[in-house]
This record gives C-alpha cells, sequence and structure tokens, in this order.
C-alpha cells in the first residue's frame, strides 16, 4: 500500500480516527469542556456512526439498555423500546453530532494508513487514503485519538469450498439494501448475539426456509422489559431528574452482574443460581428437540450472553431448521449450490448469512503505529508486555500523546460500552489539559506504571470466568485476555476520574503557544458536587481497592492525588470569581 511521503497538507491539534461512538464523544467532550474545535476526524466509512452504521442487518439492535447505551450529557428520553433498533441508535448519534456541528469536523471515505511519531517536531503524522480514489495525504497532530474500536474486522470461516461458491454470501458486518430474503432458501451460519437477531427477523421477512448451521452453545436468556409509551415519554422529558435517576437506577441493577464474573464463593453460588433461571427459560421457550443443541455446558457468563430477541420462540416455525456442527463440519457444494454436511445431510441455498462475529483481539485495523524509535505498537504489545495491554486500557509507553478510546480491555462484559468509552475519554482530557493550556507539549505513561498495570489487570482476570475455558473471543489461544475488565464499571470510573501524576511524565513546552485552551468554569455546581463526589470516591475507593487487590499505601496514594485535584479545582474555581 502506498504510503505518501510529502509535507503535511493539513494541522490541528487534535485529530482522531474514526466517527463511531468514540470519536462524536471525544468532540463533544471537547466543546463541552474546553470549547474547542481545533479537531478533525477521519472516517473510512461514508457516514459517521461506527458500529451502528455498518451493522444494518436485520433484526439489528443493542443489548444494553438505553438508558445507559446512551451519553451521559445528551441523554435521550424519547427512546422507542428498551432495547433500540440499530437504526434508532444510528439516528440518535446522528442528533448528537449535528448538536455539536461534528460534520465540519469530519472526513468519509478516508482510510489512516500509518501514524508516526516525529520526535524533533513533538508532533504525530498522520498518513491517509481516500478508499475510493486512492489520492493520499497526510495530516499532523499534537495529540492523536484511535476510536476505531474493537469490533471491526469480520470474521470470515475457512469453510472448505467457499472459494467456488457461485452463490450469494454475506457477511452481518457488510449488510447492503441490495440483499433480500424474501422466497429464498437462507443458511445462517453462526450461533451468537447477532444470529439470534437475523434469524426471527428473515423468517419475518418471509424467507422461503432458514438453516442456522450452529457449531457453538450459548446461554440465552429472558430480555429485560421496561414498558415506554407516551407516559414514560412525558414523565422523562418533564420530570426534573427523572432521566438521570433511571439511567442510575439501571446502572445499578447491570453492576450487579459483577458478581457473576468472579471464581470466589459469591460467583460461583450467582452462577449457579443464574444458570437454573436460564437453562429453564430455554427449555420452556426452545423446541424439546434443540435442547441438547442449544444449552451449554460450560459455567454461565464465560461467553457474552445472548438476550432473546425473540430467536428461541422462532425455532418452533416450520421453515426453520437447526443443525449443530460441532461435531458434523459442513462445506459448500458448488455444483449442486448447497450445504452439505460431514453425516452427508444436503441443503440447498440460496443464500448464506455469516453471522460469525468480528476477529479479535484487533485493535487498530489496517493502521500501522510507530511510537519512538520507529517501534511499532504491535511490537511493543507482544515483546513488552505479552500480549494486547494498555495503562488504563487507553495509553502506552513510547507512545506519547497517543490514546486508544475502547482500547485493550475495555470491556466489562455486564454493562455499557459507552460508559467505558465517556470515561476513557474525559481520563484523556485530564491528562492532556496541560498540553491544551499550553504549559506541556508531551504526555507519557511512564514504563514501569504501563507493566504494573497490565501485570496486576492480567492476574485478575486469570481469576474470572473467562479464564474457564469456553473458547469465547474474550482469549485468545494462549490465554491472553485482551477484550475484558476484570473490575466494575464504578471502579473503572474511579480510576478515570483522577490522574495519578507520578506515572506519567509532563515535558514542558518548548516555545510559548499562540492559541490555548483552557476548562470553562464549572459555574455553582463545582463547590456544590464537591461533597458528592467525596462520598462516592469513599465508596468506590473501598469496592476499588477489594477487586483490584491493591494494597492500602496504593489506595491512599489514588484517593490523596484525587482530594488534591478535587481541590485544586475548587481554588480554581475561588479564584475565577475574586
Amino acid at each position: 500500500m502506498k504510503v505518501p511521503q510529502q509535507s503535511a497538507s493539513r494541522y490541528t491539534e487534535i485529530l482522531a480516527i474514526g466517527a463511531g461512538l468514540s470519536g462524536i464523544a471525544l468532540l463533544s467532550r471537547l466543546q463541552l469542556e474546553y470549547d474547542f474545535t481545533d479537531i478533525h476526524i477521519y472516517e473510512r466509512h461514508a457516514d459517521s456512526g461506527g458500529t451502528w452504521w455498518v451493522n444494518s442487518y436485520p433484526g439489528a439492535a443493542c443489548d444494553v439498555p438505553s438508558a445507559l447505551y446512551s451519553y451521559s450529557f445528551a441523554q435521550n428520553p424519547r427512546w422507542t423500546c428498551m432495547m433500540p433498533s440499530a437504526r434508532e441508535i444510528k439516528a440518535y448519534q446522528d442528533s448528537v453530532a449535528a448538536r455539536f456541528n461534528a460534520g465540519e469536523k469530519m472526513t468519509f471515505r478516508a482510510e489512516a494508513i500509518r501514524a508516526e511519531w516525529l520526535e524533533e517536531k513533538r508532533r504525530w503524522r498522520v498518513s491517509l487514503r481516500n478508499v475510493d480514489t486512492g489520492e493520499c495525504w497526510v495530516h499532523e497532530c499534537r495529540i492523536l485519538f484511535s476510536c476505531t474500536g474493537a469490533l471491526v474486522t469480520p470474521n470470515i470461516p475457512e469453510i472448505p469450498g467457499m472459494e467456488e461458491w457461485q452463490g450469494e454470501v454475506v457477511h452481518s458486518a457488510r449488510w447492503h439494501p441490495a440483499v433480500q430474503v424474501k422466497g429464498k432458501r437462507v443458511a445462517v451460519i453462526g450461533n451468537g448475539c447477532t444470529a439470534a437477531q437475523i434469524v426471527p427477523a428473515i423468517i419475518d421477512d418471509d424467507a422461503a426456509l432458514v438453516t442456522q448451521f450452529a457449531r457453538s452453545k450459548h446461554y440465552i436468556q429472558r430480555a429485560p422489559y421496561f414498558p415506554i409509551n407516551a407516559v414514560t415519554v412525558w414523565v422523562l422529558t418533564h420530570i426534573p431528574l427523572a432521566m438521570r435517576a433511571l439511567r442510575f437506577l439501571v446502572f445499578v441493577v447491570a453492576e450487579c452482574g459483577i458478581r457473576f464474573q468472579s471464581m470466589g464463593v459469591v460467583g460461583r453460588v450467582s452462577r449457579w443460581l443464574k444458570r437454573r433461571e436460564v437453562v429453564a427459560y430455554m427449555r420452556k421457550m426452545a423446541p424439546e428437540r434443540y435442547h441438547a443443541d442449544l444449552i451449554p455446558e460450560f459455567e454461565i457468563g464465560c461467553k457474552r450472553r445472548i438476550m432473546d430477541p425473540g430467536y428461541l420462540i422462532s425455532l418452533h416455525s416450520p421453515n426453520v431448521d437447526l443443525i449443530n456442527t460441532a461435531n458434523n463440519p459442513i462445506h459448500l457444494d458448488p455444483a449442486t449450490a448447497s450445504i452439505r454436511t460431514a453425516s452427508g445431510n444436503s441443503y440447498p441455498t440460496d443464500l448464506i448469512i455469516l453471522a460469525t462475529g468480528f476477529k479479535t483481539p484487533d485493535f487498530l485495523p489496517g493502521l500501522e503505529v510507530l511510537g519512538r524509535g520507529g517501534i511499532s505498537i504491535r511490537d511493543h504489545w507482544n515483546n513488552n508486555l505479552g500480549g494486547p495491554g494498555s495503562y488504563n486500557c487507553a495509553v502506552n509507553h513510547g507512545f506519547p500523546n497517543f490514546f486508544v478510546v475502547l482500547g485493550p480491555n475495555h470491556a466489562t462484559g455486564h454493562t455499557s460500552a459507552v460508559m467505558a468509552i465517556e470515561n476513557v475519554v474525559d481520563y484523556a482530557l485530564k491528562v492532556i489539559e496541560p498540553v491544551l493550556r499550553g504549559s506541556v507539549d508531551v504526555v507519557e505513561v511512564k514504563k514501569e506504571a504501563e507493566e504494573a498495570y497490565v501485570r496486576r489487570l492480567q492476574k485478575a482476570l486469570g481469576n474470572t470466568v473467562w479464564a474457564t475455558g469456553c473458547g469465547s473471543w474474550y482469549t485468545t489461544k494462549s490465554g491472553w485476555n485482551a477484550m475484558s475488565y476484570p473490575w466494575s464499571q464504578a471502579h473503572f470510573w474511579y480510576r478515570c476520574a483522577f490522574v495519578r501524576k507520578r506515572d506519567w511524565v509532563f515535558s514542558p513546552a518548548k516555545q510559548p503557544r499562540t492559541k490555548v485552551w483552557r476548562r470553562k468554569r464549572s459555574g455553582a455546581t463545582v463547590p456544590m458536587v464537591v461533597g458528592l463526589v467525596a462520598a462516592a470516591l469513599a465508596g468506590a475507593a473501598v469496592v476499588g481497592a477489594r477487586q483490584e487487590g491493591i494494597t492500602v499505601e496504593e489506595l491512599k496514594g489514588i484517593t490523596v492525588e484525587g482530594l488534591k485535584n478535587v481541590g485544586e479545582a475548587v481554588l480554581r474555581w475561588v479564584h475565577e470569581r475574586l
């Protein structure tokens, strides 16, 4: 692939790669906190929205309650249901982007190829390519954000006969309007969250026959229900704090799911009780002939749970067939336009839908990131850390002024990814505040802090349900878990609430800048919130310390650092008004 060598054609203080949930959150928070607009976002697709623009397959929807799957600064009281569709989430994202005039700061169909740290200039040099024309250019920035997410590259299974197959094949993440299922014999390959949404949806779209080929099993549980009607919308819109109260309630309920991850007594008992409940539900809803093919034997929680979107009841349909391929592998027979199993059965097929998920871990797909000394971030992860890992799930030593939103170990498994996004973005803005003020040029996490954090995190993950060997996409074959966060989202919020400055190196600016940005006045809210923050931190500190296994001295250090920052914020507020 051609990499441009010409001088930088553009410069902005901040550059972001990816215009999905993370990119929109970053741009929005910069405006809210600093009135900052010197940012540009590049997106390789034709529109913003990220995963909710890409995933437009039949039945695509969120499996996290909408009250949490939204930004804290742009809460939406007008969701039409508890688990909104992809189309509704995309419309919500568009409304937030429009509110902050994001379109003016975005370039679409632009793919980032390489990002290289320029030590002399203390900048990042990003090489880009127009996806349609092949035109190349470079863009320099002081601070670089990767907002591409972790579930990007479709996982295409290696099925014998695929290369010779002449029929229609589409991956769920590459769905397009031209794909029609009406009157067709459709084969769905896969049995995860996506397949569970597609199967009932294409039955409703009048597919003539649906044959699902499933190699693995998953726990499929009853989806939670909360009535949303005109009265609900009115209350959430007009009653002060009603929307925030609902969001907090959903957050607390979701956080209770953390107990299923532990391998301790509480975790084991909780999983045993939950498994009884879920298995009973699956036996009740699914046809008896499929029970052995559907109900897993591994620990519940080891794989991503599936909120039933009507999948189990759809298996009763006379034009649906479920084939277990765990010990009965399939191959494609182009001569007869059919899928054959090792047992000899043949299934004529007009359309194959690959509901096989994404390659993981696959951070920074298609992008070569070169830090100090020209070392690539992938070499750094594999050779220096043992696998993909980052300090606070976002930064690495040797890669100054570079932040990965939804980076290694960002997913909590029991709550909303949007909350993790906001936590990382808010943390990054705290770290780069002296850069925006003009007093510092470079921020970089220390090597020992990065390594200690990754070691502690991997050790904690070894004592979770994800390490029990179910073969989930959370872990690699070697057992390295680069996807999951072992503690609660409340704990992650606490980790992101304050910057442990002793873990960072702040390099002073070489020369004065003509343009600087300062955090907005926080108004009378700051003194009022201090007490609430202190109370919340006290609880979070105790929970966080127990979950992460940090020492009392470390806990004191974090808390003192946090209280110091709160005190400085209050003093700044007082100083601005004197």
